[in-house]
């Protein structure tokens, strides 16, 4: 078995958020890392490669109260963080080679599998669809599916992006279930066990470490808050 750790960080806003995935990234206090969002306030994420201005634009036309917005460090499209359970894992990924389909294959079948198990009943869309790109930036993540979301009732209720750094993979993931955050101890769970059985992991829960949390907070003031970032394109 790997050791696995089940990073607990207080309350943050979508700044430190960001913020704290890239420290960890960057720190790795061990080789696989699952961390579940602990959110301050709602807030609004999109993809590393969209347009600022169309974005803006969209979340505006949303007619959200939420101003509290930052560029990810993954690709994707918008995400309204209300009532979503959100995490993130970090795991090995050496080389230079980066198959972004496979990595989500396996991911969600897991998650997917577990879920079926439970005796729930996903589906893993499975066909040709239009990925996120800079020349359609507007595309909001759970408006339309694309494919190895995980779907329920035809709805997008699970999708993640990714990023390497370095060795490892960064995947970041929105569970949009009309129960995400009423029930929130059997969606962890699911996804705890999913993760666990794939890349056999022996969990142990623990605070977010110091070098770790001292990085993001230096991350979410001067890069996830700031335009240069969120303004790059």
């Amino acid at each position: 078995m790997n050791k696995g750790l089940i990073i607990e960080t207080p309350p943050l806003d979508v700044y430190g958020q960001m913020a704290a995935d890239e420290a960890l990234c960057e720190t790795m206090p061990a080789p696989y890392l699952l961390r579940f969002y602990n959110w301050k306030e709602p807030g609004i994420t999109f993809g590393y490669s969209q347009r600022r201005k169309a974005v803006a634009e969209a979340i505006a036309a949303a007619g959200t109260p939420i101003t509290a917005v930052t560029r990810r460090p993954t690709g994707g499209g918008i995400v309204f963080h209300e009532t979503d359970i959100t995490f993130s894992f970090i795991f090995p990924s050496p080389g230079a080679f980066f198959e972004p389909g496979k990595t989500y294959d396996r991911l969600h079948r897991a998650i997917n599998a577990e879920y079926s198990r439970l005796g729930i009943s996903f589906d893993l869309l499975n066909e040709k669809t239009k990925d996120y790109a800079v020349n359609d930036p507007v595309m909001n993540c759970f408006a339309k599916p694309v494919n190895m979301d995980i779907l329920y009732n035809g709805k997008k209720v699970l999708g993640g992006a990714l990023r390497k750094f370095g060795d490892y993979m960064l995947y970041q993931a929105s569970f949009q279930a009309p129960d995400a955050r009423s029930n929130p101890a059997l969606h962890r769970n699911a996804v705890i066990k999913a993760l666990g059985g794939e890349f056999g992991l022996e969990w142990e829960v623990t605070a977010i470490p110091e070098a770790a949390e001292k990085k993001a907070a230096e991350l979410a003031g001067s890069k996830y808050s700031t335009s240069a970032w969120n303004e790059r394109i």
